[in-house]
């Protein structure tokens, strides 16, 4: 089994303290995110997770725990997201500096293989041009490339409610938005998709998409998987599945996993981010978060099988 913690929060930049009490449990509990009366319990235990794959803006309060984990044996790797966007977009980031010495420091202490960059969403907009995203993406990897081996890439595709939600986050601070993935918008595409490949090569980065239909394999981008089975193997671990994950879109190439997160409990409130789609319930939910729970938001008593 694969832990996913977590495509919809994150988990170590609010959540480390109960995830290391998951841990030291054994297992957890994860409600359905369409009925809060589905609950379901999992083994969180090394001979039944195969690896733990951690999302995150910024994992600097789970580092205190990394020695724990490998003590306990349990396999483990970051993806790590590292943007240049200001507050309009990520108003409660730390900043991208101190940001950028936390993957340093996270890469000394598990090695920069475990450590997976992640420059996503690329947002297309009056303000943040190609030239922009390339100019970041450049002055970022200059200053990590010893602490990865791989970038993930991903554009903003306006899927789903993500457009309108952004939009209206934006409103007033004259930022317009382009669909980099439309048709007309092709030729900004390709200046990006070939930036970045050139940017890797550079920096002996292996550079891949995320659940992207386009082909940028011209550019030197391989269509890739934030859950990748042959990058676990090759870390030690076991892939517990090759199936694709059917509860991803369609051009995610990503293996099954169990997400251990819940949706709106994120408390940097990204504009772009399609895990918090209700405001209102942010701050609820964070209050009814308890780090003893078995689950990451209330509390559950009676019987809940565990699933191994």
């Amino acid at each position: 089994m694969i832990i996913s913690a977590s495509r919809r929060t994150d988990i170590p930049a609010f959540y480390a303290d109960w995830f290391m009490n998951r841990v030291r449990a054994g297992y957890f509990y994860r409600v359905n995110p369409f009925n809060s009366r589905q609950v379901s319990g999992f083994i969180l235990k090394t001979e039944h997770v195969d690896a733990i794959r951690f999302w995150t803006r910024n994992p600097r309060p789970l580092l205190s725990h990394l020695a724990e984990l490998a003590e306990r044996g349990l396999d483990y790797f970051f993806q790590f997201t590292l943007n240049a966007y200001d507050r309009t977009f990520e108003p409660n980031l730390p900043p991208l500096d101190e940001r950028i010495e936390t993957m340093i420091e996270l890469a000394g202490r598990i090695g920069p293989e475990r450590v997976v960059w992640r420059y996503d969403p690329i947002i297309l907009s009056n303000v943040n041009s190609a030239a922009w995203h390339l100019d970041q993406a450049i002055r970022i990897a200059s200053l990590v490339k010893d602490a990865t081996r791989r970038l993930v890439v991903s554009f903003c595709d306006f899927y789903g409610k993500g457009e309108g939600r952004l939009g209206k986050a934006l409103q007033g601070s004259g930022i317009k938005l382009a669909d980099i993935t439309a048709p007309e918008q092709r030729a900004v595409l390709e200046e990006v998709a070939c930036g970045f490949g050139k940017i890797a090569v550079s920096h002996s980065l292996e550079i891949f998409s995320c659940s992207e239909a386009v082909d940028l394999a011209a550019f030197g981008i391989e269509h890739g998987a934030c859950i990748d089975p042959n990058l676990i193997r090759k870390l030690g671990g076991v892939a517990a599945s090759g199936r694709k994950d059917s509860n991803q879109r369609a051009d995610c190439n990503c293996v099954e996993s169990v997400d251990i997160g819940a949706y709106n409990s994120c408390r940097y409130r990204c504009a772009y981010c399609y895990a918090n789609f209700n405001t209102g319930m942010i701050e609820r939910n964070c209050r009814n978060h308890f780090p003893d729970s078995p689950a990451l938001l209330g509390r559950y008593g009676g019987e809940v099988e565990i699933r191994t």
